[in-house]
């Protein structure tokens, strides 16, 4: 049986491709990096992928607004292709700037690539503390929907950003994320209970720190899993009380989904 294929999509400013083709060939996948100007120029390569994955950095230095320049481009070059990709059941994940890519371009959270509905019900804006946030932080999945995480899970992974509060236009719209079941993750201490900074390192409404489309196939989140693929990867690590690798579970269980 052929391996799925992923797409890593990057751009100038993108720094997390390799880690992110590592981790997902280290879970099954064939993987290829691919320049944003050649999907450009040919997006019908798009369709000889199965699950695509906009990794972190900062795309074009974040001018303007953190992801949004990359953004414009899914918009007004790639949104009827992104939008076939995923009515065919196909897989995306944004990771850090992804997330803000995916938020900005309609994405997330409604699963759709559209100019009247991009950055319109939600956004990542500046962290309460007012400076960049790179630190470990403890995660809790709370979709049954949701295709990358099971419901209950508890797990530790790196952040590093400086606009990563979540925040929902009015409370009918973080509403509606929770009735659709479509908060991923939340924020939580290593006891899986919410609290105030440093356990949401950012301010996020309702401590969500992860998406989900309508669908469960469509996922962004802050926190870096493709930099906890390996136990030698957490700083605790020597100390022997790191049983797993909790980065890898995203990339193992998109494969089991696409593989099954």
């Amino acid at each position: 049986m052929a391996k799925p294929k992923a797409l890593v999509l990057r751009a100038a400013g993108t720094n997390c491709d390799r880690e992110t083709q590592h981790a997902l060939e280290q879970a099954g996948f064939e993987a290829e990096r691919v320049h944003v100007f050649r999907l450009m120029e040919t997006p019908a390569r798009l369709k000889e992928f199965q699950f695509l994955v906009i990794p972190g950095g900062f795309s074009y230095g974040d001018d303007i607004a953190s992801g949004k320049i990359l953004a414009n481009q899914m918009l007004h070059r790639l949104a009827g292709p992104l939008n076939e990709f995923v009515a065919d059941g196909k897989l995306a994940l944004g990771i850090c700037n992804g997330f803000q890519v995916m938020i900005k371009s309609g994405l997330l959270p409604w699963g759709r690539v559209d100019a009247a509905e991009a950055h319109r019900d939600a956004t990542l804006a500046w962290n309460d503390c007012g400076r960049f946030e790179d630190r470990w932080v403890y995660l809790k999945a709370s979709s049954e929907k949701c295709v990358f995480l099971p419901p209950g899970e508890l797990l530790a992974l790196p952040i590093a950003h400086g606009e990563g509060k979540f925040v929902a236009r009015d409370e009918s719209v973080l509403a509606k994320l929770r009735e659709n079941d479509q908060v991923a993750v939340r924020y939580v201490d290593p006891a899986g209970q919410p609290g105030g900074y440093p356990v949401n390192p950012n301010g996020s409404m309702d401590d969500i720190a992860g998406l989900c489309d309508p669908t469960g196939r469509v996922m962004g989140l802050m926190p870096h899993p493709e930099r906890f693929v390996e136990v030698t990867q957490h700083p605790r690590w020597t100390r022997g009380n790191v049983a797993r690798a909790d980065g890898r579970i995203f990339f193992e269980r998109a494969f089991v989904y696409l593989n099954g």
